[in-house]
């Protein structure tokens, strides 16, 4: 299941001043979360615009916030899922 970026500036402001009060770096919050940098630095540059949920939660509780301030989950069961999936017939 993936989760989809709310809205880039809060995500960039909360980066900025986040709950432990030192900025994070994209290496800094990569680090922290186990998240690729790749991924954290294409989600900045609007690159990418959703994670996986297991991401999505450790990138929230990094910055100290509630992972719904950040990401919301996908309406329906299928648009979370990634593209190559298939689904049984």
């Amino acid at each position: 299941m993936r989760y989809r970026l709310r809205d880039l500036p809060t995500f960039k402001k909360i980066m900025e001043s986040p709950g432990r009060g030192v900025p994070y770096t994209v290496r800094d919050l990569a680090d922290v979360t186990g998240v690729s940098r790749s991924q954290i630095g294409r989600l900045l540059t609007r690159d990418l615009d959703n994670l996986d949920v297991n991401d999505a939660h450790a990138i929230a509780e990094a910055l100290g916030v509630a992972v719904l301030v950040l990401f919301m989950p996908p309406v329906s069961p299928k648009e979370g899922q990634p593209d190559n999936k298939t689904t049984p017939t």
